[in-house]
Order: C-alpha cells, then structure tokens, then sequence
C-alpha cells in the first residue's frame, strides 16, 4: 500500500485574509480524515482542493477557469492559499459523518454492526404434561384421543405417555363423587345467599319497618336527632305542599293554558 504524503507547502504566502475556521463551515464541506488526504472545498469557487502543509495548513492555489488547456486566460481563485484552522474534534465530526453516510445508504445496502438470531421456539410439550382443569371429561378426552392415535397403546398395554393419561382418567374417576358433592354444597349457599338478598330488600326491609312499628321508630328518631328544617324526618325528606299557594291564580293559568290548547287544536284541524 503506498504511503501517503503530506503535500508540500511551495510558498510562504497567503492570501492576506482571516484564517479559516473548519467551525464555522458546514461539515460536509471539508474532509480532514487521518488516513485520507485532507480536502476542502473552497468558499469562493465552490471546487473540492488539496490542503497544503503539515503545521500551517494552507489551501492548494488553483484557478477559476477550469478550461485553460483550451486558450482560456489563467485566472487564480481569491481563495487560493487561504490559511485553515482546524479547531474541531476530528474524532467526533467522523463519528458523525460515518452515521450520516450511513443513513444516506439505501436501504438494501444497509447491514447491521451486530447480527442478532431470533432464537428457534421450543417445542410444544405433550398432552401428558399440559398443566389445565382437571376433570372426568377432559381426563376421559385426552386418553380416547391418545389411544385413537398411538401404535404402541394396544389392548391392555399402554406407553409412557398413555400411561400417565390413563392413570389421570382413573384418579379423577375416583375423585368424582368428592368434587360432585363439593360442587353441589357450593351451590346451595349460593341458593342460601341469593335468597337472603332477596328477604332483605326491599320485601325484608318492608317486614322489619312493620315489626317494629314505623311510625314509633321514626318519632324517636326525630326527638334524638336534629332534622333539616321543613323536614317531616330525615326519612321522608322536605314536605312537598299538595296544594297552590295562591288558588285563584293557579285557576286563571290553568284557564289560559286551556284556550291556547283550543285555537292550537283549531288552527291544525284547519289546515
């Protein structure tokens, strides 16, 4: 691999302007990659040049015409030997450029740093050892359905497997008669709860309210207790007035009421 070399610096001159700070410029518009020849693209012809030298970094000079082999005049770009300043981190700005080339990658071409495997699933475990309700009818399926569909259960003989089903099928067979009679004691109490609720409200509450004499009940209550004012109790609530205050008024609006309702029902039998 040949060696790369600095490029020589010819001149001491510049060109009298402010150093150049790679800074203030766009990050793609330089390249200062340790193991690559250091590059810019220069501000004032907007062309990609060599950057000169080893301590002073100065900017190749080049010209602005780029057809002077074909008689045009040599004209030299302002910008040549123009003094640059790296005043960045180089680690950090390639860190950067390296995830923005990645990301300008197409997508087919993209590869990750890392290759992760998606492990394979593990297979299913038998019938034999599924852990689920255990009952008569679910023992008595799992072992018609094992014997229907292996070789080596014939007769009276039985595999591994389908001697664990069956020893499961005759467990719960004698287990039955415990669990029915668990499950019908279950359900009388929750008869017996059901119909407790039931004496309770609101035909219970009714039966006590008339045992012990309402009415009584309420009277002391209210001698004991501070009632809201208007209050027959704090049972009934506020007293609701059964009649108008004001009768004769009540009269004329309800007369009034009744003679719109008449030319409202005229006007609509007309029409």
């Amino acid at each position: 691999m040949p060696r790369i070399r600095p490029g020589r610096v010819r001149t001491k001159n510049t060109n009298r302007r402010a150093p150049l700070l790679l800074s203030t410029m766009a990050a793609e518009d330089f390249n200062v990659r340790p193991a690559e020849v250091k590059s810019i693209a220069c501000p004032d012809c907007r062309t990609w040049r060599r950057i000169m030298g080893n301590k002073v970094l100065k900017i190749r000079e080049h010209c602005i015409s780029d057809k002077v082999a074909e008689g045009e005049k040599h004209v030299m770009c302002p910008g040549s030997n123009q003094v640059v300043i790296v005043d960045i981190d180089v680690r950090r700005w390639q860190a950067k450029q390296d995830r923005l080339l990645r990301y300008a990658m197409p997508q087919e071409n993209r590869r990750a740093s890392r290759q992760f495997y998606k492990p394979l699933p593990a297979p299913p475990s038998p019938v034999s050892r599924i852990k689920a309700e255990v009952t008569l009818e679910s023992t008595r399926q799992s072992y018609l359905a094992h014997r229907k569909g292996c070789t080596r259960c014939v007769d009276g003989q039985h595999c591994t497997d389908g001697g664990v089903l069956a020893r499961r099928y005759v467990l719960a067979l004698n287990q039955e008669p415990t669990r029915r009679g668990a499950r019908e004691k279950q359900e009388r109490q929750e008869r017996r709860t059901a119909r407790k609720l039931a004496e309770q409200w609101p035909a219970g509450r009714q039966r006590q309210w008339a045992k012990h004499g309402g009415e009584a009940v309420e009277t002391a209550n209210n001698r004991c207790a501070e009632r809201v004012p208007g209050s027959v109790s704090e049972f009934r609530g506020t007293q609701v007035p059964l009649v108008p205050q004001d009768v004769e008024a009540h009269d004329r609006r309800q007369a009034e009421l009744g003679k719109q309702y008449v030319q409202k029902t005229s006007a609509r039998s007309a029409a």
